[in-house]
């Protein structure tokens, strides 16, 4: 019975099956981490990253398709949305997306979103670890990326016991960041120079008290890079923007 789901704390999202996700109706079950609203701002900065990009400076003729990664991809949500959104935009023929997380099961489901939405074909799937290009079947050139999204985990171990009965569902590897919730966030942190391609941007959702931890981190991993630090709209620190010394040159 339904009811009796919902009773023992179960999230509406898993019994139904759905949840809403910046515009899209996206399948969702345990395999997965349920998409949260916060989350939108990273698709919100990402198109407009691509915007500027595909746009404002056009890619020289005969360059390879722009090329979004999406680490940690779960449901798929954030990819799917960018996907859906640059077809209608017009910016398909000039971009193409990778969604990758470490879960076999997240990337299926991953996958049936981007069927069920239409841009299964413009999405390539692959098991890796974080930005690991060695884990990609592509040689390292075409595997960097010039944009990289993630929404690791990053809530501290000690901290999951305290979250609502509902969290208790979903899967814990999609929500334990660590002692201090950013052991991920260190890891690919340090993988970024290497998995960005020239001129690369990387944004990164965070916990809302995390962003000068964060800031600290990145100056030690990836020295003479800018950052930027984006509120969600109840004004806490979400996002940060990290950007490559000659990123930030063009974006002077």
């Amino acid at each position: 019975m339904l009811v009796e789901r919902r009773a023992t704390g179960e999230p509406v999202a898993y019994i139904r099956g759905l949840k809403e996700f910046y515009g899209l109706v996206l399948a969702v079950d345990p395999r997965a981490l349920i998409p949260r609203p916060e989350t939108e701002l990273l698709v919100e900065l990402g198109l407009g990253h691509l915007r500027r990009s595909l746009t404002e400076r056009p890619r020289p003729a005969g360059a390879p398709p722009f090329l979004v990664w999406d680490i940690a991809t779960g449901s798929g949500a954030i990819c799917v949305a960018l996907a859906v959104e640059s077809r209608r935009r017009g910016y398909s023929a000039d971009v193409r997306f990778r969604a990758s997380d470490t879960s076999p099961e997240a990337l299926s489901l991953a996958t049936e979103n981007a069927v069920g939405h239409g841009v299964a074909d413009v999405i390539g799937f692959s098991v890796a670890d974080l930005a690991a290009l060695a884990d990609l079947d592509e040689p390292a050139d075409a595997a960097r990326a010039d944009l990289i999204l993630a929404n690791l985990p990053y809530i501290p171990s000690a901290v999951l016991p305290t979250l609502p009965v509902a969290a208790s569902f979903e899967p814990q590897l999609a929500l334990d960041g660590g002692k201090d919730g950013l052991d991920l966030v260190r890891r690919l942190l340090a993988q970024l120079d290497s998995a960005l391609a020239k001129g690369g941007v990387a944004l990164l959702e965070i916990g809302a008290a995390q962003a000068e931890e964060v800031r600290a981190a990145a100056s030690r991993s990836l020295p003479g890079w800018e950052l930027d630090i984006h509120a969600d709209l109840a004004g806490l620190p979400r996002v940060v923007e990290l950007r490559q010394p000659d990123a930030a040159r063009a974006a002077a």
